[in-house]
């Protein structure tokens, strides 16, 4: 089985999902957005969209944007399992019919709050722990889709629609590797406001205790869709 991982930038990549992912007995695939073919997104085993600086309203500058939709598209029209993170769950409401917009910026660590249905799926592990968060933009819901999870600035932090999974939050980040992140988004962050060392002390803080739970949530999500 192959599991076909689209980046945006290196940095953002599977993190602690990956080796939970090949344990499940997938081989992964990393294609780069722009640069490498994506066409597999529409019919691999299992597909994960990743995070990035861009967005859906960016897409007359980043054509391989519309590509993504499109090709996720196809694969929602298979119900194949998928997996959208940030801008990968931006990408994935948005091949699903949902509005994507700019929404509340929100970068740091905050709990998410689970709906009963989060509570009693793969999300449940993630129930009053602080996650990562690094997103400007956000969408509506889906039609048909199930609402997961939210905060006060986001009401829709993930739903599932069918076997895809959307994820606006960072449950798959390995902590260990956060100063990419701070250095890769320095601009980002620069014009947020965000105090760097405090957002570097959070991290080293509640990562673990993160990855713990974003890997029991990719083990129970591979699970329930043997």
């Amino acid at each position: 089985m192959e599991c076909f991982a689209v980046r945006h930038v290196s940095f953002e990549d599977l993190g602690v999902w990956e080796d939970e992912i090949r344990a499940h007995g997938y081989t992964i695939t990393y294609a780069d957005a722009g640069v490498d073919d994506l066409t597999p997104l529409a019919t691999t085993d299992l597909a994960v969209v990743l995070g990035g600086p861009i967005g859906v309203e960016d897409i007359d500058r980043y054509p391989v944007l519309r590509e993504e939709i499109d090709l996720l598209e196809r694969r929602l029209a298979q119900d194949l399992p998928t997996i959208g993170v940030c801008l990968g769950a931006q990408l994935l409401a948005a091949a699903a019919g949902a509005k994507v917009y700019q929404g509340a910026r929100e970068i740091g660590w905050d709990a998410v709050e689970l709906t009963d249905a989060g509570r009693t799926g793969p999300l449940a592990h993630l129930d009053d722990l602080p996650m990562l968060h690094w997103h400007r933009d956000t969408f509506d819901l889906p039609e048909g889709a199930e609402l997961l999870a939210s905060t006060p600035e986001t009401p829709h932090q993930a739903f599932t629609l069918g076997r895809a999974l959307g994820i606006q939050f960072h449950p798959e980040v390995d902590t260990s590797h956060i100063e990419r992140w701070l250095i890769g988004h320095s601009g980002q962050l620069m014009d947020a406001g965000i105090d760097v060392p405090e957002l570097r002390a959070h991290s080293r803080e509640l990562g673990d205790q993160m990855a713990m739970a974003g890997v029991a949530l990719i083990r129970a999500w591979l699970r329930a869709q043997d």
